[in-house]
């Protein structure tokens, strides 16, 4: 993804579209089938969170982002929270996971899935 398309989206790492790719085959056997769904909502210790989950396809409001054959969703209004966003996949002592690099986060809380803007 460009500069530009990030900027006006989220950005997704190569070891994110690898993983994705990976989830995919799993669940649908191809790993261009399905699509990975990230979703903000309310709560958290930091008053949002994201959401990650498989997903059939794009609903009406949703963009979808593709790289490295692997498809992302997310619908408008998550989007205004996330744009400018790098998806990393990150595998490491505490396990493994998504995690995203959001430069609209003003503080974040030690879980990482729970942001303020």
């Amino acid at each position: 993804m460009s500069d530009a398309a990030a900027r006006d989206g989220i950005n997704v790492s190569p070891d994110a579209a690898r993983r994705i790719g990976e989830i995919m085959a799993a669940e649908h056997g191809d790993p261009e089938a399905g699509r990975l769904r990230i979703v903000v909502t309310g709560g958290g210790c930091s008053g949002f969170q994201y959401h990650f989950k498989v997903d059939e396809g794009p609903e009406e409001g949703d963009v979808e982002y593709k790289t490295g054959g692997a498809k992302v969703v997310i619908d408008d209004i998550s989007l205004q929270f996330l744009t400018g966003s790098t998806l990393r996949f990150v595998q490491n002592l505490e396990g493994s996971y998504f995690a995203l690099d959001n430069p609209n986060a003003t503080s974040s809380c030690g879980c990482g899935t729970s942001f303020a803007v």
